[in-house]
Parts: C-alpha cells; structure tokens; sequence
C-alpha cells in the first residue's frame, strides 16, 4: 500500500478540516486583537476567561468527537440507518452536555474572585465570562453537526461557514465593543456579545443545510425509524466521549491553568503569555485539522476491518505531523519579534512574548505529534489508555514540573513554559509508541 498516495487522501480530507480549524481560532485571534486595543488589562481579563471556561468547553467538545468516530464507523460498514441513528443520539447528548456546560460556567463566575487575580482584570471578566459561557450553547451544538459531516467526509459546509463567521464577528465586534451604528460602547463585554450572535448563526446554517441538501438526504429520510433515543447508543457514544473529553480537558486544562498561574505574577506576563498562546494555538489548528482527519479515516478502516490500511494511514499522517511541527518551529524562532506587535504595544508585553514564542518553538514538533497520535488511537477506538498516558504527561509531570521551576527556582513564566514542554514531549512519546505497537497488531 502506497505511503505517500495515503499521506494524500489525508491532506485531502484535512484540508478543508484545518481551513475550519484555522477560521475557528482566528476567530479568538480577531478577539484578542481587537480587544487588545482597549488595554492590557482587558486583554488580561479575556485571558482569564478563556482560561477558566475553556476547560468545561474543551469537555463538551471532546463529547462531539464520539459522532465523528461513531458515524465514520458505521460509514465504512455502508450501514446509512446506523448512520441517522448515531446522529440523532449523538445531538441530544450533546445537547444536553452543552446546557449543563453553559449553566456551570454562567452560575460559576464567582471563582474568578478566588484565583489570585489582579482585581481590576476580574471586574472586566466577570460579566464577559457570563455571555461567553452562554455562547458555548451554539458552539457545541455546531461542532456536533460538523463532526457528524466530518465523519462522512463531507467537511467543506462547516468550512465556508466557519471562513465567513471571521468578517461576521469582525464586524459585530467594530459595533459592540467600540459602539457603532448607533449601538452603545460595550467595551469587553461586546466582544463577548459579538462571539454569541456569530456562533448561533453560523449552527443555524449549518442544521438547515444538513436537514435539506440532496448529499445529507439519505440519513434524513430514515429518521421516522432511526430518530429514537436509545440507552445502548448512549452508552456507545460516552464510552468514547467521556475519554476523549477527558483527553482533551486535561490538554487544554493544563494550558488554562497555566493561564491562571501567569496571573498571579503578573498581569503583564499573563496578557504576555495569551499573545504566545494564541499564536501557538493558532499553528496547532493545522495538526488538530490533520488529527481528525487521520481519525476519521482509520476509524472507516476500522470499521471495514482492513488492518493493514490503518497501519500505513497512521503511520503517514504521523509523519506529516513532523514535517509540518519543523515547519513551525522554524518560523516562530525567525518571527518571535515580530508577531506580538500584531497584539499589543507594551514594552514589557512584547518582551515577554517573544521569549514564551521562543519556548513555543520548542514544543511545535511534540505538539503536533501527540495531538495526531491521539486521534489515530480514537480512531481505532483505543481511548482509556492513552487518557491514562496523557494525565501522566501534563498533571503528573508538566504542570508540578512548571510550578516547581516557577516559583520554587523563582523562573516565573519561562519555568510554566518549560513544564508544558515536558508534558507535551512526554504525551508524544507515550501516544506514539502506543499506536505504533497497535499498527503492528501486538494490542489490537
């Protein structure tokens, strides 16, 4: 079996997928610019409201993964009745996991007061983290429909809607935060408003071109017999929601609480850090692209029980990790300077950053690694050990290693870098290896 001809139906399929990615989180870069503009205390209080929802919300989206995996499944045993059937199930239990997420986070502003924070950045993010956590309503429920055309590897709808929702919430952010078109100055809280009106368009569009266009008409026409809520699919889709979530929270958890550590040293060094984040977050979009690609894939695979066509797709993908993780090392050590003036203006900001860049670069290649190795280990449904790997990599070693060097070794920012690279090398290595042992059939 062709390598390299695999390495290219997985580009393919990505493609569109990191297209998505890359809107999605420019969407959050659009923010932080913008909401740069009014100061670094605003910036700061945007942070730490990223930080602080982000890890419920990461939870409900590794939910959403469970259709992707489920319906790719069932796609390649041609089965479309199981298909409508695990859509169906798959968007009320991610429904119901994203009401249960937006009402936490609404009810549980109050912890911002506990988290050591500098106490004018909290009074800016109190009531940004209210409309925010509602927005995550309209988000999941989107992911959910994405990830059910993903697994069908039909990926380019949830493309052009997420490219057009960055001029979309451009625009209602000029209106809200700045007050425009005879619309008061929101301030912060706008950015937060603009965020929820683009994130119930874009789901709203997305449900009406699922439930009428020719190409989803096929599983619409089955949904008298197969819309029907059942305990067994339930359970299916949590056995891999529930690790995937947990997978995913405990990542990104990790990044929110680093978040949360630069915080209590300073609110310059926090603003300072969300630049690099964002800027690292951006790159990762493409592995995350390239991760539910090679998901998706090794998923159908595996439901067709063609082993061999999982071993040699893993295998390519994880090396399109490495080429594309080199890639992005290189060019954050050649623009580390330069990219956090597209932020903020700060002397001792733009500093900051371009030292966290720095440790950015150094992570790219592990990064990119671990994320794609993850998926592929979802994808043959292999997902309690690997969650087991990964809560080893970031909260046994990365995080206590960060705080150690931090504080103890008095490093401040640069040591939390530093423990996030460890977990991040070490999640790579584990996944990886595990994969590579499953391609060879030793685990399967």
């Amino acid at each position: 079996m062709n390598y390299k001809k695999e390495a290219r139906n997985t580009l393919l399929l990505a493609f569109p997928i990191i297209l998505g990615e890359i809107a999605q989180i420019s969407l959050h870069l659009v923010d932080t610019a913008m909401i740069g503009a009014l100061g670094y205390k605003e910036l700061a209080a945007a942070a730490l409201v990223l930080n602080v929802i982000n890890i419920p919300f990461v939870l409900g989206i590794g939910v959403t993964i469970s259709v992707a995996q489920m319906v790719s499944l069932a796609h390649g045993k041609y089965d479309r009745q199981l298909i409508s059937h695990y859509l169906y199930n798959g968007f009320i239990l991610c429904t119901l996991a994203a009401i249960v997420i937006a009402a936490a986070i609404v009810a549980g502003t109050e912890v911002l007061y506990h988290l050591d924070q500098d106490p004018e950045v909290v009074a800016y993010a109190a009531p940004l983290m209210r409309v925010m956590g509602l927005s995550i309503i309209p988000m999941i429920l989107f992911m959910t429909l994405k990830q059910f055309a993903d697994g069908l590897q039909y990926t380019k709808t949830a493309m052009v809607l997420s490219i057009t929702a960055i001029p979309l919430n451009a625009l209602l952010n000029w209106v809200f935060i700045y007050g425009h078109w005879g619309v008061r100055e929101f301030g912060l809280i706008g950015a937060g408003y603009a965020t929820l009106i683009t994130r119930t368009a874009i789901f709203i569009a997305l449900a009406l071109v699922i439930l009428n266009h020719r190409v989803f008409r096929p599983y619409i026409a089955v949904a008298r017999n197969q819309w029907k809520l059942h305990g067994p699919t339930f359970r299916q889709l949590l056995k891999i929601g529930i690790p995937s979530s947990l997978q995913i929270g405990m990542e990104a958890g990790a990044f929110a609480v680093s978040g949360i550590l630069m915080g209590t040293i300073h609110a310059t060094t926090q603003a300072a850090h969300q630049i690099a984040l964002s800027c690292a977050s951006f790159t990762f979009m493409v592995s995350m692209g390239l991760s539910q690609a090679g998901s998706i894939r090794v998923s159908t695979a595996f439901g067709a029980r063609d082993l061999k066509r999982i071993s040699v797709i893993g295998k390519s993908t994880i090396v399109l990790a490495l080429i594309y993780g080199s890639f992005c090392c290189l060019l954050f050590i050649l623009l580390r300077n330069q990219l956090p003036h597209l932020f903020n203006n700060n002397t001792e900001v733009l500093s900051l950053a371009a030292t966290f860049l720095l440790l950015a670069a150094v992570f790219q290649i592990s990064d990119s690694i671990q994320a794609i190795s993850a998926g592929l280990l979802r994808g043959i449904k292999d997902v309690n050990i690997p969650t087991i790997f990964i809560a080893i990599a970031y909260w046994v070693l990365g995080i206590p290693i960060g705080c150690l060097l931090a504080f103890h070794f008095n490093m401040g920012g640069v040591g939390i870098w530093l423990g996030l690279i460890v977990g991040l090398t070490v999640s790579a290595l584990f996944l990886t290896l595990r994969f590579l042992k499953k391609a060879k059939g030793q685990l399967i």
